[in-house]
């Protein structure tokens, strides 16, 4: 799209739990406009249409591919329908924004990858907190290297619900974690092991426990959960010099910084076993203005589509978190043994490597989002 054109006019397909948020914040930004929207469900457009008057709706998802008006779409689908939408959006000529996880599978998402490339539209992720000023934060600290190496992380993501029956807990919160880690270190894991209970539901894991071996040997751990009494957001970082500790529900105190840890002392002389002495120093409370990161995920798309310049997550980044949930579901399937995360993002998109027949050319019956959903890919860019 040409840098000279100053509206980006979007269509959202899918209008459940979190498709009305991206109709709302597109509608804030100046140089976007939603014209339409779509839904199986016609409660569902009722609404919408009561909250968005100046949206058309329609109950299929085509129609707005069909209009040659609008420049992109936003696909907030289940995650199943993911792919055969996007790929549909795409060959539309449509710049595509994919709720996450980018779909199913790797080989789903690899396709999506090629798209992208061949026919030269945009295909961003929706992996939202990475627009979260409290993660951008906390990755400009370890890149300054005020945390100094990182040792591990460890992220706890849980609440009473809501229970997905289309994706496991891993897939609807476990994605957020993999994407932060991932984005924080600058890699992806070597290897991955994943453990898992069916609760509720056959075959639907409610609740998950992933470890995750970066290179470096630097560990991090996932513990999300649908059934848990308190909703928890939280991020620890360990470093070589400092600690770091992330609360998305304490929007007072979010982000806080510890100067805590092992110090070894250059001269020892006592039981030589005591090689190190704890340290316990200043605790800071870190200043950042609050921002909606969905509104920043959104001005993020816009700014690709009508400059040109890649600003977010694109389909390098989706295809390595779905190459970590691969592994982490072969994982889960053995007992939880440790399991290889299969390729490398740079290569992930070769046309060679696609089997172009894996993934429906249309797919005309799904349109709504059910209830709510070894370097680093080259895709994100520095400004996120």
């Amino acid at each position: 799209m040409s840098s000279k054109k100053q509206e980006l006019r979007i269509g959202v397909i899918g209008c459940g739990h979190w498709g009305p948020n991206h109709v709302r914040v597109f509608s804030q930004l100046d140089r976007t406009r939603v014209v339409a929207c779509a839904d199986l469900q016609q409660e569902r457009l009722d609404d919408m249409r009561r909250r968005f008057p100046r949206v058309t709706t329609t109950t299929d998802y085509r129609d707005l591919l069909n209009d040659s008006s609008i420049d992109a779409v936003v696909v907030a689908t289940p995650t199943r329908t993911h792919a055969a939408i996007a790929a549909d959006a795409m060959n539309a000529g449509k710049h595509v924004l994919v709720e996450k996880p980018l779909c199913m599978t790797a080989d789903e998402a690899n396709h999506l990858g090629y798209l992208a490339d061949r026919l030269g539209v945009v295909l961003m992720v929706g992996h939202v907190f990475l627009f979260n000023n409290g993660i951008r934060k906390l990755r400009g600290l370890i890149e300054e290297g005020e945390i100094g190496d990182v040792h591990y992380l460890d992220a706890v993501r849980t609440n009473l619900g809501p229970i997905r029956g289309d994706v496991n807990a891993l897939f609807d919160l476990g994605t957020h974690d993999i994407s932060i880690f991932n984005y924080l270190l600058d890699a992806t894991p070597v290897s991955v092991s994943a453990t898992g209970s069916c609760i509720t539901q056959e075959a639907v894991e409610d609740v998950c426990f992933v470890t995750l071996r970066y290179p470096g040997n630097t560990l991090a751990h996932i513990h999300v959960s649908w059934l848990n009494p308190r909703k928890v957001r939280t991020l620890t970082v360990v470093g070589q010099r400092k600690m770091a500790h992330w609360d998305d529900i304490d929007p007072a105190d979010t982000l806080r910084l510890y100067d805590k840890g092992l110090d070894q002392p250059p001269n020892y002389d006592s039981f030589g076993d005591f090689r190190y002495l704890l340290r316990h120093a200043d605790v800071r409370s870190l200043a950042m203005r609050q921002i909606e990161p969905l509104l920043n995920q959104a001005a993020a798309f816009a700014d690709w589509v009508l400059t040109g310049i890649p600003y977010g997550p694109g389909a390098r980044d989706g295809i390595a978190v779905a190459r970590v949930l691969d592994a982490a579901m072969r994982s889960m399937q053995q007992g939880g043994v440790e399991c290889l995360v299969d390729g490398n993002a740079d290569m992930l998109c070769q046309a060679a490597s696609v089997d172009a027949t894996s993934i429906p050319t249309s797919a005309p019956h799904l349109a709504g989002k059910a209830g709510r959903q070894n370097q680093r890919p080259p895709s994100m860019t520095r400004k996120v």
